[in-house]
């Protein structure tokens, strides 16, 4: 029998290339910036950096919990778009800001009443406990007064990309990061007269950043007539039988992404306590290169939810078959063309973005960008996989892959390394993420079921006749 060609057309990839290239440029700015600021705190000392990356920390679990909202609304919102059902837009929309919200709500309440015990959590067992959680509580009570606007952006940026339109967060959210990086030259140092706030300057100029972003795409989405936008007068007029299966379809999806989060902020803790505060400065900095590499995972979801999302709603099922194949190897040749040269780009960014910090700090950082980028093929195709069964609302998939792996062979991996041996902070992140090998073959043997192959918006509406091209 004759297999299925893995490889699509170059039209297709060109055409992909071109819905993933402004959402990767983005997050390349936004990485870009993240260094930028990176290399402000750093001239701060180790004890800063280490402050500011523990609160960031946990402001990524925020950050995951509304991304994931956003996904499980985007599921509905890209095959309401294939289907021409703008009302069906509008109500994932709403899903997506509501829920949004209420997790930025319940988290802020959190960073004004348990911050200190939430970064004590982080950095259990190191030396310089004493000295970060002041400066990193502090700092996060600052910061949560961006969790508003970001959950109002997150909300609308990704629906634009959902409907084809991923130029338009690209542009704001590029105006938005510019205004940053100058309020972090100007209150950090204290430039042009400005007063030299330090930390607390770094969290006043991501608050600007963050309103004014949240207000160009309140201003866009108004007066562009965005057709999934509602306003806030509107925004309370929910259909409950929708919501009501949006939030049955993605419980899986949350469990999942509590799962990844919870066994990442616990080995997040165990290699905290490997030193003192030139360990949690340089695995920051670590990742913080690493983030510029993982822009490739936003291009596969954006252009998965378009593509394959996009077949699913307007009902041409064998289409989607064959567009998810072709994404699963574009992904996998992509992490590996980034490899090599990600890693020269890391072996001569970091002595010179870092230098402030500690020679100890800056060996970690850079052992841990080499070993993230041998798992880079790896983790895109997961990536694409986990894309593709929640493009057709296959939520299974991939709580069954996280919630088995991370539960009975990661987090007891990051116990038994950190409680038996003495090894380093990257050389136990390097052999605690073998565990995503079995995670793909569960993946994989979940998305041959094909439980993603489906239209979400038949059982729901009526026939509506031929999808817009």
């Amino acid at each position: 029998m004759k297999l299925p060609n893995p490889l699509g057309p170059a039209e297709f990839y060109r055409q992909a290339v071109r819905i993933a290239a402004p959402v990767m440029l983005q997050q390349f700015i936004m990485s870009m910036v993240s260094l930028i600021d990176n290399f402000m705190v750093a001239g701060l000392g180790d004890m800063n950096m280490a402050a500011v990356n523990v609160s960031n920390q946990l402001n990524f679990i925020h950050l995951v919990v509304v991304n994931t909202v956003c996904g499980a609304g985007g599921i509905y919102l890209a095959q309401f778009k294939g289907a021409g059902d703008q009302e069906g837009m509008r109500q994932a929309y709403r899903f997506k800001f509501l829920l949004s919200a209420a997790v930025s709500a319940l988290y802020f309440l959190l960073c004004w009443t348990l911050a200190d015990k939430m970064l004590g959590m982080m950095i259990l067992g190191n030396a310089a406990r004493g000295e970060i959680i002041p400066a990193g509580e502090r700092y996060i009570r600052l910061l949560s007064c961006t969790l508003f606007p970001m959950a109002l952006s997150m909300a609308v940026g990704t629906s634009y990309r959902e409907t084809g339109k991923p130029g338009v967060p690209l542009l704001i959210s590029a105006g938005a990061t510019v205004v940053n990086t100058a309020g972090n030259w100007l209150l950090i140092y204290g430039r042009l007269g400005a007063p030299a706030l330090g930390v607390t300057g770094a969290a006043i100029s991501t608050i600007i950043a963050r309103y004014l972003e949240a207000g160009a795409f309140l201003v866009y989405a108004r007066r562009g007539r965005a057709p999934f936008f509602v306003g806030f007068t509107g925004v309370l007029r929910v259909k409950g039988k929708l919501i009501r299966e949006v939030l049955v379809k993605s419980g899986m999806m949350f469990l999942s992404e509590l799962s990844w989060i919870t066994s990442e902020t616990i080995m997040t803790a165990l290699y905290n306590s490997r030193g003192g505060a030139e360990t949690v400065a340089g695995m920051a900095a670590g990742f913080t290169i690493a983030n510029i590499f993982f822009l490739l995972f936003a291009g596969v979801w954006t252009t998965t939810a378009v593509l394959v999302g996009g077949s699913l709603g307007a009902g041409r099922l064998e289409e989607a078959r064959r567009r998810a194949r072709w994404i699963q190897s574009g992904a996998v040749a992509a992490g590996a063309a980034l490899a090599l040269p990600g890693a020269l780009f890391a072996l001569a960014v970091i002595p010179l973005v870092f230098r402030s910090l500690t020679a100890g700090a800056r060996s970690i950082s850079t052992g841990l960008v080499l070993v993230i980028l041998v798992y880079l093929p790896l983790w895109t195709l997961l990536n694409a996989i986990w894309a593709i069964s929640r493009a057709g609302g296959d939520t299974r998939t991939g709580m069954y892959a996280d919630v088995t792996v991370n539960t009975f062979l990661f987090v007891p991996a990051c116990f038994i390394l950190a409680l038996r041996t003495t090894i380093g902070p990257v050389p136990l992140f390097a052999l605690v993420k073998l565990s995503d090998l079995f995670k793909y073959a569960v993946a994989r043997h979940f998305l041959r079921q094909e439980r993603w192959v489906r239209n979400l918006t038949e059982p729901r509406d009526p026939p509506r006749g031929p999808a817009p091209p």
